[in-house]
């Protein structure tokens, strides 16, 4: 399973809580936590969804061994992958083409201190889903393209250092 947490419980019982958790944020797509559960469901939710998008019979049977109902693993495999395989368009100036989340598929917002052991708690949410918290921040363009350099050419930096070159004329020597 990997270096996970101890979250103050031993393995078995540790598993049995992420498995649970995992199962209860793909079928409400919202739950509130601790900060450091979140942190783990966190990570294995988007393993889940990775898996959703892969589509395989494998991926389908490794998920179903992991999340609990089979409701739960219909929804990895159809609804989530279908939104993350196709999250949005880039619109560039003559080609549309979609784009393919790589990652990221949820997001953790810290909301309150709980009452009782004053425990940082916090939402976990899917991304890119109707009635979210807050809206994703929308793709960075790509970065223009840079003129390729000339290497034998002076760079500003050696002409801002160095100075003008200053060359003896015979007229100062006569002096």
């Amino acid at each position: 399973m990997g270096k996970f947490r101890k979250l103050g419980r031993n393995y078995s019982q540790r598993l049995c809580m992420l498995r649970t958790m995992v199962s209860q944020l793909v079928k409400h797509e919202r739950i509130e936590t601790t900060v450091a559960k979140a942190k783990e469901v966190r990570r294995k939710a988007d393993q889940m969804v990775q898996l959703g998008k892969e589509g395989t019979q494998h991926a389908a049977r490794r998920a179903a061994a992991f999340v609990r109902g089979d409701d739960v693993v219909h929804k990895l495999f159809t609804e989530l992958a279908f939104r993350y395989r196709q999250c949005g368009i880039r619109r560039t100036t003559v080609v549309q083409y979609l784009i393919d989340r790589a990652g990221g598929y949820t997001r953790m917002l810290r909301t309150r201190i709980r009452v009782g052991d004053a425990a940082p708690m916090a939402y976990i949410e899917f991304v890119d889903r109707e009635n979210e918290l807050r809206e994703a921040k929308p793709a960075t363009p790509p970065p223009p393209q840079r003129v390729p350099l000339d290497p034998w050419a002076k760079s500003r930096a050696s002409q801002q250092w160095a100075g003008p070159k200053i060359t003896k004329t015979s007229e100062s020597d006569g002096l």
